[in-house]
């Protein structure tokens, strides 16, 4: 596992993490009912003190009712607003130290109001779903939001036994008695809080192809009514998958799930392991098909390689719009190369103002930074040849498997496959905020020679933000 730990605040989220210490395992034991929208709670955190004695630190909670705190079983003092847990522990903790903390709470879930609108816990007409990208994980359990602070996690959830419960990671247990079902579930990987996914509702499971031995096993919750124009709309993920542990590595994690929620989502949202799509992303006929993608693209790109603040949320976006268009590239539709021209005109219309290594809280989603994401990742691409350009991609995913990165970690990693200079080209890219020439290829830009999967319908690469 790479490591770049940052110790400041986020510059676009000062009020969320505390990188005074870290969190290496979340165990959250939750009961939820979906009429009355309620929410009780147990997390126990397991946590290590930084370089400094610690004196009081700090968890993200919103405004539930915190029952019971405990610091390695004592009572701390504490406050609660404005969706900070401030605890001094009833003796200062020493650095380095090893401490637990337990918080009791209940409460209405509700999203976090942001520029975006709500993130995080949202009700439902029948059930609940998480979302938060980028700070919305305090809407359903304390923690150190912060996308460097990976942990793992076990979460348990009691809810009436109608409903399914999913959340990235292994199904450990399903327990029912009476008319309530306990499902647990465990995500060893390391995990931010903001990918903790977590989706409550009326679904059908099914599985996805036949991973074989060593495969992949793909499972998706959805609605019954659904399900014929999700086995078209989503025939192709595990093709996807093949081609993207060819081209990234091998995948990071034990499983992966999707889940089609019933009722429509303005964007798709990853979280680790899993994957949140509208019943408006399915329509049987492959029209959302790049953002399955994305999405797919993801746990790769943000979820196993993070980034240790938000400033360098392109990487992730940036990384996930490439691999669409590599998708259609290699299934037959239009190349990369042709969807990376259309990508630059549609920015030659725009204003130039967006700095794509640092965009600023307001441009951080903005459709510009996909777009421009995925055509510096093309530049890349061009200046190096494929012959350096896809072991480059695999070994950016393998070496920070699990682990934390920032832009300069990329360009530095970019410069060891060059055999010319390229800081002047990701300078043009990823810090000036004018839009470089479209780029010229070195050698031929098109892999493989002919397509290995059948062709998409239509092969539309299309635009516009393609995930949370």
């Amino acid at each position: 596992m790479s490591g770049e730990r940052t110790t400041a605040a986020d510059p676009y989220f000062p009020d969320h993490g505390d990188s005074r210490y870290r969190v290496h395992r979340y165990e959250l034991a939750l009961e939820y009912r979906p009429g009355p929208n309620r929410l009780a709670g147990t997390a126990r955190l397991s946590a290590i003190a930084g370089r400094a004695p610690l004196t009081e630190f700090q968890l993200n909670l919103s405004d539930f009712r915190v029952g019971r705190i405990l610091v390695n079983g004592r009572a701390p003092h504490y406050t609660h607003r404005g969706g900070r847990l401030r605890v001094r522990p009833a003796k200062p903790l020493s650095a380095g130290a090893a401490f637990t903390v337990e918080v009791n709470y209940a409460g209405n879930p509700k999203p976090v109001r942001s520029p975006w609108g709500g993130l995080g816990w949202e009700e439902l007409t029948d059930g609940a779903l998480v979302a938060s990208q980028p700070v919305g994980a305090p809407s359903w359990y304390p923690c150190n939001d912060r996308p460097a602070d990976k942990a793992s996690y076990q979460i348990s959830v009691n809810t009436p036994s109608a409903y399914t419960v999913v959340a990235g990671g292994r199904l450990l247990t399903r327990t029912t008695k009476a008319s309530t079902t306990t499902w647990v579930y465990e995500q060893a990987a390391p995990t931010s809080s903001y990918l903790v996914g977590l989706s409550i509702g009326m679904y059908q499971t099914v599985l996805l192809g036949d991973p074989g031995l060593g495969g992949v096993p793909q499972s998706a919750h959805v609605p019954a009514h659904l399900l014929s124009r999700f086995s078209r709309d989503f025939a192709r993920q595990p093709a996807m998958m093949r081609l993207f542990e060819e081209l990234f590595g091998p995948y990071p994690f034990g499983e992966y799930a999707v889940v089609v929620a019933d009722e429509e989502l303005d964007v798709p949202v990853e979280a680790q392991g899993l994957s949140l799509f509208g019943a408006n992303h399915v329509d049987g006929a492959r029209g959302s098909e790049r953002l399955v993608a994305h999405e797919l693209a993801h746990q790769w790109f943000g979820n196993s390689v993070t980034i240790a603040d938000w400033r360098h949320i392109w990487l992730n976006e940036g990384l996930a719009k490439y691999a669409e268009w590599l998708w259609s590239e290699r299934s037959g539709g239009r190349a990369a190369h042709e969807l990376a021209a259309v990508a630059h005109r549609f920015l030659a219309a725009l204003p130039q103002d967006l700095k794509l290594a640092d965009p600023g809280r307001k441009l951080m989603f903005d459709d510009r930074l996909y777009e421009r994401g995925g055509l510096a990742v093309h530049a890349v691409r061009c200046a190096l040849g494929d012959a350096a350009f896809f072991p480059m991609l695999r070994d950016w995913a393998t070496v920070h498997r699990h682990g934390v990165v920032t832009t300069a970690s990329f360009a530095a990693h970019v410069s060891r496959y060059a055999t010319e200079p390229v800081d002047a080209l990701l300078t043009a890219w990823l810090r000036q905020p004018a839009l470089p020439p479209f780029p010229v290829p070195h050698g031929s830009p098109s892999i493989p020679a002919r397509p290995t999967y059948p062709p998409t319908n239509g092969g539309s690469g299309g635009l516009g933000r393609a995930s949370a």
